[in-house]
């Protein structure tokens, strides 16, 4: 990425381009190309995108694959692949695709073959999952265990959370799967409450094994373990850990046996791939974890091979920048009309706001044009009875993906047709609107007064010419769940590469947590005095202790 792209020709060309496409109106464009949805429309890995619903034509899409190429991400998609240090600013590299490669691709890192270490931890995986489904791992007591906690936070708990739950009707191991991530009490409480100590396995996930809010939790878990069992040596048959730090684990009471690597070219919102979806593996089986893994390897391979402009994570990519850059679009919302991935926008709010909301570019010079959207969105039907009504008739411009399965896990009743029909009918409304004469001749047909018709024509207006993209799943199974999560991952590299910023660190995540340990010592103590903080911030704290343990 050249920092000077926003002055390139390509960037030139797309604000011209954007300014005679300000007035498009997509009704138009379907009734002057019959072909459009055939034109603008990608299958691969089991999913067909169609994004014929956009302010887009042909030199769009052309121009756009333009401004790709001048960011030069041909380039950048290959330093991805070749284990070069794209994460400029804490100088490591980006291989979660290697996590999934079901092939022999040679991924290095510092020039070390990686394969063979990504293999044997999935091998220690399946042995460990294995003796736990069958009984041959048992707790302390010997008794078989039935329920796994995983203890996490950010990407150690979203992505395997919405995995664990996008994938329910495969889980079928006899386990039952649980995530404590909040250091609010009342979701420890909610955890623990109704699991039997001498049946109950914890994985602590945390790269440093020192993330506060895993720590607090983990802390937490082990002192209600023990309580119970009252040995200390128990720790070892009820806790696992996937992190880098041995030390500190062991020193918590985990066996090195039980300790699964991670490494730090895997970002924790990549990181579901891993070892860190080791509940995810327990709660549908390795087997279909594998499976989860090739779903997301089908992906890659349509991505480094596929052209530009039949690359559906490129596509996507370039159309989000098309709203976001051009047309000053700053949120995103995501809809799908699939229960299971009633979690998604949560996991797809981390990967691509934390990657791609930032100011500064690679070499720390300032961004001038606008990033990362604000990502958002919720489970589809619930979502037309909340927030359609700004989508519709609102005053902002705002882009959206649905998502639907074509075959649902159960059929009941017309279920499935009703849920995709409503699904279809919001994209296409958003698309048409509905015009003054339509919604006149719809009152008059309704016997409605031309005074009533006055009156509410004004409310029954929809503007439409609102833009979407339509995902459409043949089934949503571990491997075209694999596909959809690693399409999102190239499209937030893809536009980080454009924007020239860089997609792998999280520097803005830190700040708050080191004022939080300033800011603890004077909640522990009516004694601590300081002028460090603001007024604000003192005033609560004041306050919170003149309330704590007030029932007023």
């Amino acid at each position: 990425m050249q920092p000077t792209i926003f002055h390139s020709s390509a960037w030139q060309a797309l604000e011209k381009h954007q300014r005679s496409t300000a007035q498009w109106q997509m009704r138009d464009l379907f009734s002057t190309d019959p072909e459009r949805f055939n034109r603008f429309s990608i299958e691969a890995a089991c999913i067909l995108l169609d994004f014929s619903k956009n302010r887009i034509n042909r030199e769009t899409i052309a121009l756009l694959s333009d401004l790709a190429l001048a960011a030069g991400l041909p380039l950048e998609m290959e330093k991805m692949r070749q284990g070069v240090p794209i994460n400029v600013s804490e100088n490591r590299a980006v291989l979660h695709v290697a996590l999934r490669e079901q092939g022999d691709y040679p991924y290095q890192v510092n020039g070390e073959p990686i394969l063979p270490g990504i293999r044997k931890v999935l091998r220690q995986m399946r042995r460990f999952v294995d003796h736990v489904l069958t009984g041959a791992w048992t707790g302390f007591t010997d008794k078989k265990i039935t329920d796994v906690v995983n203890i996490g936070i950010g990407g150690s708990d979203l992505g395997p959370r919405m995995a664990v739950e996008a994938l329910q009707p495969y889980a079928n191991t006899g386990v039952k799967c649980h995530f404590l991530s909040n250091i609010d009490p009342e979701h420890i409480h909610q955890v623990l409450a109704g699991l039997n100590p001498e049946t109950t396995l914890f994985i602590v996930v945390s790269k440093s094994f020192s993330t506060l809010e895993t720590q607090l939790n983990a802390v937490a878990a082990r002192k209600w373990l023990v309580d119970a069992l009252g040995d200390e040596s128990a720790v070892a048959k009820h806790f696992v850990g996937v992190t880098t730090n041995k030390a500190a684990a062991t020193a918590f009471g985990i066996q090195v046996d039980n300790l699964f690597e991670m490494w730090d070219w895997v970002g924790g919102r990549y990181s579901v791939w891993s070892a860190v979806g080791l509940i995810l593996a327990f709660a549908i089986g390795m087997d279909e974890f594998e499976a989860f893994l090739a779903g997301g390897a089908s992906m890659d391979q349509h991505f480094f091979s596929a052209p530009i402009d039949q690359n559906m994570p490129i596509i996507m990519a370039l159309i989000g920048i098309w709203y976001n850059t051009f047309y000053k679009a700053h949120t995103h919302a995501v809809m799908p009309y699939v229960q299971g991935l009633q979690r998604l926008p949560a996991h797809l709010q981390q990967l691509d706001m934390e990657s791609n909301g930032k100011r500064a570019g690679k070499q720390g010079e300032p961004i001038l044009f606008d990033t990362g959207p604000v990502i958002w969105g919720d489970v589809g039907v619930n979502v037309q009875h909340a927030f359609f009504q700004l989508l519709h008739q609102g005053t902002r411009l705002v882009p959206c993906d649905f998502i639907a399965t074509v075959n649902p896990h159960f059929e009941v009743n017309a279920h499935q047709a009703n849920l995709l029909a409503n699904c279809l009918a919001q994209s296409e409304a958003l698309m048409k609107g509905k015009t003054t004469s339509e919604a006149q001749r719809e009152m008059l047909k309704a016997g409605l007064s031309e005074q009533q018709i006055e009156a509410l024509l004004p409310h029954k207006v929809f503007p439409g010419n609102q833009p979407s993209n339509t995902l459409l799943l043949r089934k949503l199974d571990p491997k075209t769940l694999g596909a959809l999560l690693a399409l999102y991952e190239h499209k937030v590299f893809v536009q980080g590469v454009i924007w020239g910023i860089n997609s792998f660190d999280q520097w803005g995540v830190e700040y708050g947590k080191q004022l939080a340990l300033d800011i603890l010592p004077l909640l522990s103590s009516e004694k601590e005095k300081t002028n460090a903080h603001d007024p604000s911030t003192m005033g609560l704290i004041q306050y919170f202790h003149q309330h704590r343990h007030s029932m007023e």
